[in-house]
């Protein structure tokens, strides 16, 4: 009966954890994509601004 429940408890654990993996994983990939898009979005602005201080001369 031990044995049992220390197997149960091992399954138990080894599920969980890959569980927490995954949604850690979900979230640095989402953040990732956040953080990609703020520096595409910074590196617009500041064409942008370059072009309109260009174009006044």
């Amino acid at each position: 009966m031990q044995n049992k429940l220390t197997r149960i408890v091992m399954l138990l654990i080894v599920l969980i954890s890959f569980t927490s993996c995954a949604i850690v994983e979900g979230i640095f990939k989402a953040g990732m994509g956040v953080g990609i898009f703020i520096v595409v979005a910074i590196l617009a602005i500041v064409v942008f601004v370059i072009s309109k201080i260009i174009g006044k001369k």
